[in-house]
């Protein structure tokens, strides 16, 4: 990355900069590979952060099929974790995992689950024989589909069953070889969405979006060609069994993950961690300085954790007055990064496609994104809606009260009292799913569009071009203003 102009003095966050175009002879977005090259098997540089309110094995699934990676947060008891990662493990890959409720289910119940935007559904079938995995539903069970978008039509108290109308179509999985092949099945079909069936089971649904978006991404898969997904472990405890437990269960990635990553009890953690030998990426933070890079990775870590402070539930900053502008912690750490051979995660402060693409820009392998991702239909909780119709769901800061309720419950109430009193950040705000964007693949289609046109603007067609291709310059506030839409109003 280069400064068009004299580096300015001083610490820098998104706001500050932009990036200037260049000559570029890349004709097209779709010529753009998005593949951070990190030691993961992500094909899109962004991380689900591991958060409570944002990463549950719903939205790890849906961000692995197009291309991401998410971490499972570490206050989820093991067990949990390692279902978690099982169920992830048991997904298709081609297809979308279906929602699956009996016909005396509600509206309600499905409402929890799916706000009414067009492009999914909820299968209504007689029988589901439930295990670790998938629901395994014969074909002969499939009442028919309801479309979310009559969920919202329908009243609360009427039974699934009663809104279905007519069998569901359906496609042969066997029968699908691309995704021009599937889109045009769907369009024969005259549906929105479908099942897909093999072997007279369900194996998932289809909507006419997610056959466009499998031409569009890749799948981030294992070895085995299953879908991937990383873990989060504290430093706290034996660190060293956790990692194992995780790597038995099938996890890509652990993320040693504190609040101040370059901490003594950090890097006792991730040597116990590296001495296990577990040959899967380390990710270590948070840090901001290049001085934190080299003893983490010096330490055994492959990837740096890269924040503090930035994020929309984080109120570090305003409490201890630690912290570092994003833009400047994730270039010192990149630059010491790259010297060492490890990789950075750029962690908090994106609100905007175009904060991705200057982290990416600064030299971040990947962006970890949470607030943002909390107020989709795959994050974890349940839909509600306020006294305008309006559909959120309840995010919270992973250092607050209500955080350290969950991660320290086990503790006597005096001991957990005691933690309490010094927890930082949010407990309770409300997240609003977008209209026209409500799923986190939409967000992604949004986010993913920006960036590959950041990347032909400045002639890169890879993640590494682009570290060294941008050209950045500095901006005023009035410089970044000057950059928004006008309301449509005006």
């Amino acid at each position: 990355m280069h400064f068009s102009g004299e580096r300015p003095a001083g610490d820098l966050t998104y706001s500050d900069v932009f990036l200037v175009p260049r000559r570029s002879d890349v004709t097209s977005r779709l010529d753009v590979d998005l593949s951070p090259g990190d030691g993961t098997s992500a094909t899109i540089p962004l991380v689900a952060s591991n958060m409570n309110s944002v990463t549950g094995p719903r939205l790890a699934t849906t961000l692995a099929r197009r291309g991401g990676l998410a971490v499972l947060p570490q206050d989820m008891p093991l067990q949990e974790v390692d279902a978690a990662i099982r169920w992830v493990k048991d997904q298709p890959v081609r297809w979308d995992t279906p929602l699956v409720l009996p016909p005396e289910a509600l509206v309600s119940e499905a409402a929890a689950l799916l706000p009414p935007a067009a492009g999914h559904g909820i299968v209504v079938a007689t029988s589901v024989a439930q295990g670790a995995g998938a629901p395994r539903v014969h074909v002969d069970d499939i009442l028919g589909i309801v479309p979310a978008e009559r969920l919202g039509t329908a009243l609360p108290d009427a039974r699934l069953g009663d809104l279905v109308r007519g069998r569901a179509a359906s496609i042969d999985a066997d029968d699908v070889d691309t995704a021009r092949a599937a889109f045009d099945l769907l369009v024969a079909a005259d549906a929105d969405i479908v099942t897909v069936l093999q072997h007279g089971h369900l194996v998932g649904t289809l909507s006419q979006r997610t056959a466009l978006r499998s031409s569009l991404y890749r799948p981030a898969v294992d070895a085995d060609g299953r879908l991937i997904v990383a873990a989060a472990v504290g430093i706290n405890g034996d660190v060293a069994a956790k990692a194992r437990a995780l790597a038995a269960a099938g996890v890509d990635a652990l993320v040693v993950d504190t609040a101040h990553g370059h901490q003594e009890s950090m890097i006792r953690a991730l040597r116990a961690v590296h001495a296990e030998g577990l040959d899967l990426p380390i990710v270590a933070g948070n840090v901001v300085t290049a001085e934190g890079v080299r003893d983490l990775v010096e330490a055994g870590a492959t990837i740096l954790k890269v924040g503090v402070g930035p994020g929309a539930m984080c109120t570090t900053r305003m409490m201890t007055a630690v912290g570092r502008p994003q833009f400047s912690a994730v270039l010192e750490t990149a630059e010491a990064a790259a010297a060492a051979g490890a990789h950075v995660w750029a962690d908090g402060g994106v609100r905007y496609p175009r904060d991705v693409a200057l982290a990416l820009a600064a030299g971040a392998a990947s962006v970890m994104i949470g607030s943002w991702f909390a107020g989709t239909i795959e994050s974890p909780g349940e839909l509600r809606v306020d006294a305008d119709g309006r559909v959120f769901k309840e995010s919270w800061g992973m250092a607050s009260t209500k955080a350290v309720q969950g991660r320290f419950g086990r503790l006597d109430p005096f001991e957990r009292a005691r933690k309490e009193l010094f927890a930082e950040g949010i407990s309770s705000s409300r997240i609003y799913l977008d209209p026209l964007r409500p799923s986190v693949e939409d967000l992604l289609d949004m986010i993913t569009s920006g960036v590959r046109s950041s990347f032909t603007y400045a002639g890169a067609a890879t993640v590494a071009d682009f570290h060294e291709r941008a050209t950045v310059g500095f901006q005023s506030a009035a410089g970044y203003e000057e950059g928004k839409a006008l309301p449509v109003s005006w």
